[in-house]
């Protein structure tokens, strides 16, 4: 799937570029307020997230950086289940990759589809039970923030779940995620990647939008094909 559609979409992602490259030489230079690692999570994670938007199959390659970029962050700033989250979604994410590419019907190109209701209630009991087991372990081991650290990584790792099959309930369930990291975030004085979860929870937006609309067109054609 190409990424680049019209001249328009062509100056805009070499903008996209140029203020990726402006944005990490500041923060090497030591001209920001916030670390060079931030500012790889936030380039990398902004990349891939619109790539995702877009089912474009490059968004897994530099999720898998901003994976390991956000483990080493989360690791110094003892949010421990963040850090732990980031080494499943690196799994998550080379799955997903090969999904992608080969999870369709005859191992071509997946289709966006729904989750079955019974998906969903499977799934809402599992985030209930797991994130009650987590919260007791993240406070044991004295974690900065436990109810939420275990609930928002519970819900991400469903969440990278249904991205990973190209399910299109993974945007609601990264939009709840995004706003309470956006408080989190802040509370930790990680200013950069909470202004990220806010450009995440715009992008999941856009997301759902995007292949909601993408169902209703395959749907139209599987009826006009009957017809």
């Amino acid at each position: 799937m190409a990424i680049v559609k019209s001249k328009t979409e062509a100056a805009a992602y070499a903008l996209a570029v140029a203020a990726s490259a402006a944005l990490l030489i500041a923060a090497y230079a030591h001209r920001t307020p916030f670390s060079s690692h931030e500012a790889w999570g936030f380039v990398t994670g902004g990349w891939c997230v619109w790539l995702q938007v877009k089912e474009n199959i490059w968004n897994w390659p530099i999720s898998l950086v901003n994976n390991a970029v956000f483990f080493f962050l989360f690791q110094r700033e003892r949010l421990f289940g963040d850090m732990g989250l980031q080494a499943a979604y690196f799994t998550l994410g080379a799955y997903g990759w090969y999904t992608w590419l080969f999870g369709g019907q005859a191992h071509t190109h997946a289709k966006v589809e729904r989750s079955s209701a019974r998906l969903l209630v499977i799934l809402s009991l599992v985030t209930v039970a797991a994130t009650s087991l987590l919260t007791i372990y993240l406070r044991s081991i004295n974690d900065a923030a436990p109810l939420l650290d275990a609930f928002t990584t519970v819900l991400s790792l469903i969440a990278q779940g249904m991205l990973a099959r190209k399910l299109i309930e993974n945007w609601p369930a990264w939009i709840v995620v995004n706003i309470i990291s956006i408080a989190m975030y802040v509370y930790k004085h990680l200013y950069l990647t909470a202004l990220l979860s806010v450009v995440f929870t715009a992008m999941c937006i856009l997301g759902y939008l995007r292949w909601r609309r993408q169902l209703h067109d395959s749907a139209r054609e599987e009826t006009s094909v009957l017809v």
